[in-house]
């Protein structure tokens, strides 16, 4: 496997916390190993040379905070009717979710998150839940003291060109498959994750992404549910190294930055996973 990498490839990689190319697992399908193998794509170097410091934009929008003492004291109301959300616009839809009673989960949340960063982005990263520090900020992927998944996603970003808050080129939009937290962390419920896919389906129909990025387990089977009926019994690694489909749009699935945390030798899989994403998006330019 090379190690020929210029300065600015091993600049990438130490952004993301991967000093050196890592082999890939034995068993392994030739596909992953030939995109791991590769070097940064040549689009890296032109999303590197436009990087620019990172401002608040007129198109990013950001989930107000709900009220606690009202959500705490809320009980669920009927289902979500996936035909009326699919007419909303954006305000609608943020204003909509920001109100959401339609599971158990608005009983214990103190903000919804609905996302933050550009809504006219190429990019969509899609994450599994809110986390207690997302649920207290009503923003996905928030550190709190002695976290660092937030940060993990920021510099994996930064790897390939992108920014949290940035414009052009280097914006993104970042949500999660499920729009309040579980309670404790735990996994979310099929019901739960049902309820919030009409929300996450009308974001992608109005951000139209040219790519989607799928962090974790839930937000597979949140986007490939359609496609892959047997999708919740797969194991990540399996829906890895390959062009998956949501709404025409292209799914890159990819580890979570928690489980990066825990299990940094899988970090240059997710860099093999964030080059697909890039020669994907290539090819869509």
């Amino acid at each position: 496997m090379s190690l020929n990498l210029d300065p600015r490839q091993r600049a990438m990689l130490e952004a993301m916390g991967v000093t050196l190319w890592q082999p890939l697992a034995a068993d392994e399908p030739a596909v992953k190993a030939s995109v791991a193998t590769k070097t940064a794509p040549e689009n890296i170097a032109a999303y590197a040379a436009n990087q620019r410091p990172a401002a608040l934009n007129e198109h990013k929008f950001t989930a107000p905070k709900s009220n606690q003492a009202t959500d705490t004291a809320l009980a669920p109301s009927p289902a979500i009717d996936p035909s009326a959300v699919a007419t909303l616009d954006w305000p609608a839809l943020q204003t909509t979710v920001t109100r959401c009673q339609a599971c158990g989960l608005c009983q214990g949340r103190k903000s919804t998150v609905f996302g933050t960063g550009d809504s006219q982005a190429r990019w969509l990263v899609v994450g599994d839940a809110p986390s207690e520090a997302d649920d207290a900020q009503g923003q996905p992927f928030t550190d709190a003291p002695g976290q660092l998944s937030g940060q993990l996603l920021d510099n994996m970003l930064k790897a390939v060109g992108l920014a949290r808050n940035g414009t052009g080129e280097q914006s993104v939009f970042i949500t999660h498959a499920l729009k309040c937290r579980p309670p404790a962390n735990r996994n979310p419920q099929p019901d739960e994750i049902a309820q919030c896919e009409s929300y996450l389906r009308r974001q992608v129909a109005l951000i139209q992404p040219h790519i989607i990025l799928a962090l974790g387990r839930v937000a597979a089977q949140s986007l490939l549910q359609a496609t892959l009926p047997d999708v919740a019994a797969l194991p990540l690694g399996k829906l890895r190294g390959q062009v998956h489909h949501y709404q025409g749009v292209p799914v890159v699935v990819s580890y979570p930055p928690t489980y990066l945390l825990r299990a940094p030798q899988d970090k240059a899989k997710a860099w093999a996973d964030l080059c697909l994403a890039l020669d994907v998006l290539r090819l869509r330019a």
